[in-house]
């Protein structure tokens, strides 16, 4: 009988997703095909997690790096190809009562799965997990195989129109952004993407073992319980153990088991919190469930971490009170994270997934990325729609290192419809995603997915598939907080370039006099370091740059719009046609620098009102000549990632500009703050503003701040001073606080005048471990 996935399936299946821990790893071959029942004309080595791009690649000696220049594109004909994994193995030797599962974390995106000939499962679906018993079909020598279907399409080509390729995913679960986006390329992925093994399991074993828990209104009590469920359970015993952080036994108990779930319930008094970074530790706990015998003897155990939170999303402070003329409509939502019953500023980014071919993505890289993040004072990481659900490692790392995580499900900028059989699909997928997520201390809020509520996407709250998604996490996880989608009224999205030419107005305008409760998307683009744009430019390519190469392909140019992303005539208008590719970056990099830092600054000065702040984007799945993230791939920083990070300190002077670029005679103005979203009062404080130019140093006030309460800012008054003549084309606005330079902050500006001579900062301005 052929296995097909139904929901009851589903809730079996997520129960088993902790026993792949002991698995027997499998060496498979790759071949394609034109229609599902033919055979590959060959077969070649399979790496498993990966994708079936790369196997090809390395199989049929394509062109190498698969990411340099244009070589992306030879890819495309596989779309519509069908591809057949398999592998060969003998039955092992099982003990009494023992069964041999196939089991696979993550297979994308639609294929079905074969024993010795016959048909044995049938999936649609990359986040939901494969576990299926083979024991009965078994035989001494075996053949695995999954043949994977062509890429969901609806009929959309690419070259009729670029921009509506990723239309053809609207009717899949599949996350949108391999069709291409104004940052990643067309590469529609297929394969095995997740750990993926054959496992052996014993006739009394434990399935899923989850802990629940309730805070008091004081969070001073955590009323705990804990959930076991098992095959073979009535007749054997159990021991509970709950560690504390520092791996000291705060609780046990133990007792026997009577049937195929346990619930076991107690009461922790004066737990430590997990916070999250810059509020606090994020304590973990370590639960420790046993399965023993009836002698008391071990037979299996699971273990699992536990953060202690409550997570609020809150209307704003003084939303309720904004006035509205008549006739009135609703209020702005909800957008303040609230933690462990204090708000927070939430700082951080839009993470993409760190490879266009997701099955290589490791636990290591994900680390690297998510230090990075930490060591920029964020505590929010907004996982967007378009792209995947992370492997389980990412979300370990988020919870270890205080990391809240916005989690969107796989819809983003198409409009979903409302037919039973996409339905059906996401349902399938949501649950799925739901059960596995919603176990990590870091999970924060459940959004429906990225721009739904917008022109061209053309959904509502009305739509099918996002009433179903607020149900199944109602169901699942009614504690987590969730939104339709992001931007709904009240949020922001944009803008993403310095300069608009079609509005004349920079970022010191635009985002100065915008007033939204959170900024959840915004962005300046700056070209990668000279490093990376050599990495995948070809030499003749490299300056100056131009369409039909390696920069255009790479998102330099023609993007988002015309200009995007390197944004040339913006280049131009303050520092004319560069004169060589050092200029060009360097000059770049500087916008992106200034231009994020302020965008990050003034949100936090219109807190109360205003409580969130994530750029667009942390990170990159493949090399970009120009974009607007902090992190080029494969994870090489940005000179804006230091500005960002400087920007997001928990306590920092700051000043309010107008603009970027000043001549000679104008009265320049800044608003002087002192910015603070820690919970410490900050104490009395002198604070001075400078002007640095040409080695020369001009003080222009200097203000007695006499300190602010935890949690709020204070704004000082306005220096003025009339621009003097300069030699050179920047200068520094640096505001110091006198015995606490950790405060210190730094803006470079431009200078407009005849004859100046252009210059670069400094080399710290770039990296500031130098």
């Amino acid at each position: 009988m052929i296995k097909r996935f139904t929901l009851y399936a589903i809730l079996n299946l997520m129960c088993l997703c902790s026993a792949v821990s002991q698995g027997i790893e499998l060496k498979w071959q790759i071949g394609y095909h034109k229609t599902e029942t033919a055979q590959p004309a060959k077969w070649m080595p399979a790496v498993a997690p990966g994708a079936v791009q790369l196997d090809v690649m390395k199989g049929e000696n394509y062109k190498q790096p698969w990411w340099f220049a244009d070589n992306v594109r030879q890819f495309d004909w596989m779309e519509d190809v069908y591809f057949t994994y398999k592998t060969s193995f003998r039955k092992p030797q099982l003990q009494a009562g023992e069964r041999l599962f196939f089991f696979s974390r993550g297979i994308d995106y639609q294929f079905k799965i074969y024993l010795n000939g016959k048909q044995v499962w049938e999936q649609e679906g990359m986040f939901t997990y494969v576990d299926i018993d083979l024991t009965g079909d078994l035989q001494d020598n075996n053949e695995l195989k999954i043949v994977l279907m062509p890429v969901p399409k609806l009929g959309f080509q690419y070259e009729d129109n670029p921009g509506l390729y990723r239309s053809n995913a609207r009717e899949s679960a599949k996350p949108a952004v391999s069709y291409e986006w104004d940052w990643h390329p067309r590469a529609v992925t297929r394969g095995i993407w997740d750990e993926t093994s054959l496992v052996v399991r014993k006739p009394v074993r434990i399935s899923d073992v989850s802990v629940t828990y309730t805070l008091n209104e004081d969070l001073t009590r955590a009323n705990i319980r804990l959930d076991a469920e098992g095959i073979g359970f009535p007749g054997n015993t159990f021991k509970w153990i709950l560690k504390d952080p520092q791996g000291k036994t705060v609780l046990e108990k133990s007792g026997a088991l009577a049937s195929g779930t346990q619930g076991i319930e107690s009461v922790l008094n004066a737990p430590a919190l997990w916070q999250p970074n810059g509020y606090g530790e994020p304590n973990l706990y370590t639960s420790e469930f046993y399965l023993t015998d009836a002698d008391h003897r071990i037979l299996e155990q699971r273990t699992c971490k536990v953060g202690f939170r409550r997570i609020r999303l809150i209307m704003n402070e003084s939303a309720w009170q904004a006035r509205q003329p008549m006739p009135l409509t609703r209020a702005t939502a909800p957008a303040s994270l609230e933690v462990n019953n204090r708000r927070i500023f939430a700082k951080g980014s839009n993470w993409v997934h760190p490879e266009v071919f997701v099955g290589v993505v490791t636990p290591e890289r994900y680390r690297e990325q998510i230090v990075l993040a930490r060591n920029a004072h964020f505590n929010l990481l907004r996982i967007w729609g378009g792209g995947i659900v992370n492997k389980e490692s990412f979300f370990d790392i988020c919870d270890e290192l205080g990391i809240l995580v916005w989690q969107e499900f796989p819809l983003a900028c198409n409009e979903y419809p409302d037919k039973p059989k996409y339905l059906e699909v996401l349902e399938q997928e949501a649950r799925s995603i739901v059960k596995r997520v919603k176990k990590h201390a870091c999970l924060a809020i459940w959004s429906g997915g990225n721009e739904l509520f917008n022109s061209w996407s053309g959904m509502t709250d009305q739509s099918h598939a996002l009433r179903m998604l607020n149900s199944i996490c109602w169901q699942l996880d009614p504690q987590t907080p969730f939104i339709y989608t992001s931007p709904v009224y009240g949020i922001g999205h944009g803008h993403y370039i310095f300069y608009d030419k079609t509005i004349d107005r920079e970022v010191f305008q635009w985002m100065a006099s915008a007033k939204r409760t959170a900024y959840t998307e915004f962005g300046v683009p700056g070209t990668a370091n000279i490093d990376v744009l050599k990495s995948f430019i070809p030499a003749n390519d490299l300056f100056p740059p131009k369409r039909n190469t390696a920069w255009e392909i790479h998102h330099g140019m023609g993007m988002w719009r015309e200009d995007s992303w390197l944004e040339l005539p913006t280049f131009e208008k303050y520092f004319g046609k560069p004169q060589s590719l050092e200029e060009l970056v360097q000059y770049s990099q500087l916008l992106q620098s200034e231009g994020l830092k302020f965008i990050y600054e003034e949100a936090r000065r219109q807190k109360p009102y205003c409580s969130m702040a994530l750029n667009w984007c942390y990170q990159e799945p493949w090399p970009s000549a120009a974009n607007n993230n902090l992190i080029s791939w494969p994870n090489v920083v940005k000179p804006a990632y230091y500005h960002v990070a400087a920007a997001c300190r928990p306590v920092l002077a700051s000043i309010r500009v107008p603009k970027f670029e000043w001549r000679e005679g104008e009265d320049f103005t800044c608003d002087l703050f002192l910015l603070n979203d820690s919970y410490d009062k900050i104490g009395k404080a002198k604070i001075t503003v400078t002007l640095q130019y040409d080695e020369t140093e001009t003080e222009l006030m200097t203000w007695e701040c006499p300190g602010t309460e935890a949690f709020r800012n204070i704004q000082g008054p306005t220096a003025h001073i009339r621009i003097p003549r300069m030699k050179s084309n920047l200068f520094t606005i640096a505001v110091k606080v006198e015995g606490r330079s950790e405060y210190n902050s730094a803006y470079v500006l431009l200078y407009a005048g005849k004859d100046v001579q252009k210059r670069f900062p400094p080399k710290e301005y770039y990296d500031f471990r130098l």
